[in-house]
């Protein structure tokens, strides 16, 4: 038995010692030991060089956009200090800020991301949703619906105390939601985009990561969620032209240029800026979003909300005062470096 292990291993020896050296003249290889014409039936594959593919992402240096196509520029730091220091004197209120230049996408930031009770400014990309299906052919503004009991809500707007069986065309339903902020109007344009699940789905497919409704209006307990980050984008979308056609943007700002509404961002801009925004109201949150222009020309995108303890109007001042400073800092003469 030993003497067959012993020979075992000196075989092996004897085969792993044997070098092995390639033909120059051929892809086979050749056993050092072997005559010339005793060549190995291993093949290798054939060698061929291919070039590398340059990434595109190599070929020019990658800018990090906000919407797709608002480059996203630097966070403004000289907002930062009041405003925290505005916070820190509000601080019982809880806020969500989100504010950008549409030209240089430079951005103000503070929870911004924070999702918070969308109240009424949630009718915002509702509206966005309708004109999509405007530009599409699915609906027209001119046909006319039919409020049923199930729409009928209270809270704000006229359209609760008409009677059920109304009939009313979708533009004015529409404009009812957007200007007096009708919630009756709201469920009705709701149930003509297909309800509450078709919604979301289109919400997340524009990139909103906290917009969703849970209920239909009113949502008296603050269910339906949205941001401050995600109305900025909402706007930033439609400002460049990603989601509705230039017909379907003109009504949409008209609309919103007509918002009642003027005790809270609208409250804190200067004389003859413009503004196409949505508020929100409930007890304990405010809310307001849009896109603004200044005298000079101007635009920047808005988005605040405020938690607030029961119906505390502090909370109306803390958002006039955030709209005042950041209208200052882009209104402002910009004083250049240039020698």
């Amino acid at each position: 038995m030993k003497l067959r292990w012993l020979l075992l291993s000196l075989i092996s020896i004897l085969l792993l010692s044997s070098p092995v050296k390639a033909n120059p003249n051929t892809n086979q290889v050749d056993s050092a030991d072997s005559g010339s014409g005793n060549q190995s039936d291993l093949q290798l594959p054939e060698l061929k060089f291919i070039p590398p593919t340059p990434s595109s992402d190599f070929l020019a240096p990658s800018v990090p956009k906000y919407t797709g196509i608002v480059p996203l520029g630097r966070e403004i730091s000289e907002l930062q200090t009041p405003i925290k220091a505005l916070i820190a004197r509000y601080r019982f209120l809880t806020p969500g800020i989100y504010f950008m230049d549409l030209q240089t996408g430079d951005y103000l930031n503070i929870n911004g991301g924070q999702a918070f009770s969308a109240a009424s400014t949630i009718k915002y990309p509702i509206l966005i949703a309708l004109f999509q299906g405007i530009d599409a052919g699915r609906i027209k503004l001119s046909e006319t619906l039919i409020m049923q009991r199930k729409h009928v809500t209270g809270g704000s707007g006229d359209m609760q105390y008409q009677r059920v069986g109304t009939k009313i065309s979708l533009l004015e339903t529409v404009t009812k939601m957007m200007t007096i902020s009708d919630n009756t109007a709201t469920n009705m344009i709701i149930d003509r985009l297909g309800g509450k699940a078709n919604l979301n789905q289109r919400f997340r497919t524009w990139g909103l990561q906290s917009t969703v409704i849970y209920n239909m209006l009113g949502d008296f307990n603050g269910t339906n969620k949205t941001s401050a980050k995600d109305l900025v984008r909402l706007s930033a979308l439609i400002a460049n032209n990603q989601l509705i056609s230039d017909i379907s943007r003109s009504q949409v700002l008209g609309m919103m240029n007509r918002c009642h509404n003027r005790s809270l961002l609208p409250s804190g801009l200067g004389y003859g800026a413009s503004i196409a925004h949505k508020t929100g109201t409930l007890r304990f949150v405010l809310g307001d979003a849009g896109i603004i222009e200044t005298p000079s020309g101007k635009r920047y995108l808005a988005g605040i909300f405020v938690r607030r303890p029961n119906n505390d109007e502090r909370a109306t001042a803390f958002i006039r005062q955030v709209s005042q400073m950041v209208y200052g800092y882009f209104e402002q003469p910009k004083v250049s470096h240039l020698p």
